[in-house]
Order: C-alpha cells, then structure tokens, then sequence
C-alpha cells in the first residue's frame, strides 16, 4: 500500500494533540494526551492512540509534522540556551550601543560569550561602512573557539541590503571550525533594523542546542515507532520546515502554536478571512487570518523580554483557559487566570475533587461539559454567570484589541477550551465552531504548505523596479524549496512593496512570501 497519509502534531501548554488526515486531506483520527514533562514521551502516546484509532500501520504514513513550543520554553525560562560568540560588523559606527544592551540581566549572563564590534558593514545604498577585516576576523574566531564557544552570531549594519560581509565572516568559521559550531547570519533572520535584527540573530544562535536535541529527539522517537515518513517542524507563518532548516533557524519555531490552529480553523471551516479565537487550557490566543495565512505583525516583539523584528504573527495572548484559576480579590472582583492548573487539572479541579477554581468548573456547572461532579464546584447560579461574563468579556475585548474595523468581525473558535465561549459576542458575528474544533492546532500542522519569505531593500538607482522585484520573487521561490517545498508547485503568494522616502536613492523595501507543497516521495 502506497503512503498517502500524514501525521499532525501540536504541542501545547497542557495537551499534545494528534491528527492523521488521509491523501484528500480528510480527518480520519484525532487524539488528545496531557503534555509530557519531557513533552517527546507526550508525543510518542498520542501518536500510537491517534494510530490505533486509525487502525494504520505506521509504515503508511507519508508526512509527520510537529509544531513545538521549547524553542519558546527555553528562551522565557532560560534553559538550555548556549553562550553566544557575538560578531558585529560596522565599527566605527554602532560601537555606541554594544550588543545585549537591552537584555534583561538574567539572560544576558546566561548567552553572553564573546563580543566584539569589528569594521565592515555597509550603508543604506551598499557602500562600505569601512574594509572588512579578515584577520580581525580570524583573531575573534580563533579566541571564540579556544573559550570553548560553539554558537555564532554574526550582524553586518544594512545586512538586508547586502550581506557579502556576514558571507565571509561565515567562510572564516567554517574553515576554522567547521561542522562543530552553529553559526547565525541576521540577513537569514530579521528585517531592517540593526539592534533588533541583531537580537533575533543572538537568540537563534543561543537556541541551537535545543532544536538539535528536539530534532534528534523527534526523528529517534518516530524511527521506533516504525514511522518511515519525511518529518517537519511547523514555523511562525502558518507552513513547515525541513529538519535541517529548522536546525539553522530554530528561531522561526517561535509561536507556531498559534499559527497551526489558525491555519486549521481556517482549513476546517473554510473561510480564508477571520478572526480566530484559540482557547487552550491555559491560554487564549486571538489573531486575524488573511487569505488563509496569519496577519504578520507590523512592530517589533518581544520573546522573553528580548526586542526582535523577524517575522512573527500578530497575535494577542490572554490568561484564560480551561484550566485558569478563578478568584476573587479583597474587594470582590472577579481574576481568571493567568495561573491555571494545566495538565494537573484532573487533581485540581473542583469538579474532579480538587480545591481550585477554574473555568472548566464554571462550564460544567453551566452545563456546557459533561465531567466530574458539577455538585463540588460549590457556587450559586449568579456567582457562576458572573465568572461567564468576566470571561466572555476578556475574549471580547481582546478581539477589539485586534480588528481594524468597526463593526460585528467573523470570527471561528478553536481550542478544547472554546466550549466554554457562547454562540453570540459582542463585536463578532458570525461566530464558526467547526467540526474537529478541538484538535484545529494539529490540524493546521497537517495540512500546510512549505514556505520561503525574503524581506530585503533594494535600491532603484540604476536598476528597473520590475528587476528588483523580479529578484526578490526568486529568491523567496528559492527559500521555500531549501526549506522542502516541491519546486513544480512554488507560487509567489504575497508581495508587499514600501518605498522608503526617507532614504537616499531611491530605495524600496520588498517583502515577498513564496509557499508550496511538500516534496514528493
């Protein structure tokens, strides 16, 4: 029998959600277990009930993807991060403000390595700064290495205009390293903006450690369980990445979470512009679909109090969720959240003979959920509505927060959480729970496409715009097949052009997005 299926995953903050999807991309397993302290063992159980529901031999599995939150993990909590050797090229200009100069303490003691600010770099229009110097290169290298440091970050002023510099501070490592240190060029990572491109460059460096002992941990774990199929890791764009993409840019995992259930709603009930509201059990995420993929946001974010400007979803993050803590203050008003019990809710929740509050009691004591006892939760009518209230209204007005018109938005709720959330809001209309709802997360990893996005100026001077846009196409069409995507399939699927006035010499800034559908067997 041929493989035609494919294997979705998504890990969360309290479960680890399973689908497999049949080659017309039809839901024909789901399973859901309670995340893991070491989240691989979560996997490996819901990818042995998702298959036995399915009644299928692991060996017809074509594609496994998984979206995975300890690249995120590993930056808020500052584990497993390694010291940074940090090469910035564009002395004498920038020496003012020295890399990490923004980062909280904590993590800053935890990846700083070594530093330095060498010449090079170019301006706005690709003039040199000032000479590359090759053996100033080499010194920082060599004492980098003899400290034992075995991750990279190197940042050129004006990288996304030309990166010939980042290249050959990339050639220098590699003849003297070679295959043992990571090494991180920003012009790979961010947009224009040095600190901030340098910031997201540092981070995918210090996270290297960490994706290889998930890649490796993911690639063991369904090799034993006779899983055959090609594997990829969800990014932050709503699409997939090779393995060995994903080990150069472990970055792009970050908040993929939120990208894959937004996919699936999408996919799930067929409206390609919305609003999705994704409630987990710890957490609720609101973020806008456009044309099937995530709205990317148009500022700066920050991970784990560190400033960055690579690609991220606009997204607002509340603390409600099926398991938050419900309380009231000193003078009677309502909290839900951001505590929440997680996995431990079957020990914790009242309904289950436990002593905290959450908002899974209140949907059982409302008659929305069959579990436990709805007699333990211990509350009168009007105490339980007003909890309803409170919640509905934070979802409420975190999709104010996030619409861009006036007036009732289509909105579709996801989420194992989303049960607790009424057919009618304030300010959303119509609102969709499509069938599979719950598992909408591993769905959107299932079903997506691989992708390549190049974000770089350009300038006009002596060159014809169709050129330079030309460019930009290809090479987003390039980065989406290095990053597994069928090369007959690539098609550009957004461009977005800003001139910049501001600048000398007519320069534009393009953003091109390029997807396609994973490589055939």
């Amino acid at each position: 029998m041929k493989m035609a299926y494919r294997l979705g995953i998504d890990v969360g903050g309290t479960n680890t959600d399973a689908v497999i999807l049949d080659e017309r991309d039809r839901v024909i397993a789901k399973a859901k277990t309670p995340v893991t302290e070491d989240v691989l063992t979560g996997v490996v159980e819901v990818t042995r009930r998702v298959l036995a529901e399915a009644g299928l031999d692991p060996s017809h599995l074509a594609y496994v993807m998984l979206g995975t939150t300890q690249v995120t993990n590993a930056i808020i909590e500052r584990k497993g991060l390694l010291p940074v050797a940090i090469l910035r090229l564009g002395a004498p200009a920038t020496t003012a403000i020295p890399p990490l100069s923004d980062w909280p303490d904590d993590i800053r003691a935890v990846i700083r390595g070594k530093t330095a600010i060498l010449p090079g770099g170019v301006e706005f229009d690709g003039r040199p700064i000032s000479s590359f110097d090759a053996e100033a290169v080499r010194r920082f290298v060599t004492e980098a290495l003899d400290a034992g440091l075995r991750a990279f970050a190197v940042t050129a002023v004006f990288s996304p205009v030309r990166h010939d510099d980042e290249r050959r501070v990339q050639e220098i490592i590699d003849a003297l390293a070679g295959d043992r240190v990571s090494v991180s060029l920003s012009h790979e990572l961010g947009s224009v903006g040095l600190l901030e491109r340098e910031n997201a460059t540092i981070l995918n460096a210090a996270v290297s450690d960490v994706a290889r002992r998930v890649i490796e941990a993911f690639t063991t774990a369904m090799r034993s369980l006779g899983i055959r199929g090609e594997l990829f890791l969800a990014q932050n764009d709503g699409t997939l990445m090779s393995l060995e993409y994903a080990q150069r840019y472990p970055i792009l995992t970050v908040a993929s979470g939120p990208t894959n259930s937004m996919r699936g709603a999408g996919y799930l009930s067929g409206l390609k512009d919305a609003v999705v509201i994704d409630v987990g059990g710890t957490s609720t995420d609101v973020g806008v679909l456009q044309n099937g993929f995530p709205r990317e946001s148009a500022v700066a974010v920050e991970i784990g109090g560190v400033r960055t400007n690579f690609r991220m979803p606009d997204l607002i993050s509340i603390g409600l969720g099926g398991g938050s803590i419900v309380r009231r203050d000193a003078k009677g008003t309502i909290r839900i959240g951001p505590e929440s019990v997680g996995s431990h809710i079957v020990r914790r929740a009242r309904i289950f003979g436990g002593e905290e509050l959450t908002l899974t009691d209140i949907a059982v004591a409302r008659g929305l959920l069959r579990l436990g006892d709805p007699a333990r939760v211990g509350l009168s009518e009007a105490e339980i509505e007003a909890i309803h209230r409170r919640a509905v209204r934070m979802v409420e007005e975190a999709v104010d927060r996030i619409k861009t018109r006036a007036g009732d938005v289509p909105a579709i709720l996801v989420g194992g959480g989303s049960v607790l959330l009424p057919e009618r809001m304030a300010g959303i209309a119509p609102i969709v729970r499509p069938e599979h709802y719950e598992v909408a997360n591993a769905v959107g990893a299932a079903i997506s496409q691989v992708s390549g996005t190049v974000d770089r100026l350009f300038s006009l001077d002596g060159r014809r715009r169709d050129e330079a846009l030309r460019e930009a196409r290809e090479m987003a069409i390039d980065e989406a097949v290095r990053a597994g995507a069928d090369p007959d399939t690539v098609e550009v699927i957004e461009v977005e052009e800003v001139p910049l006035a501001y600048l000398p010499g007519n320069a534009v800034r393009i953003k091109v997005k390029a997807a396609g559908a994973l490589r055939r067997l």
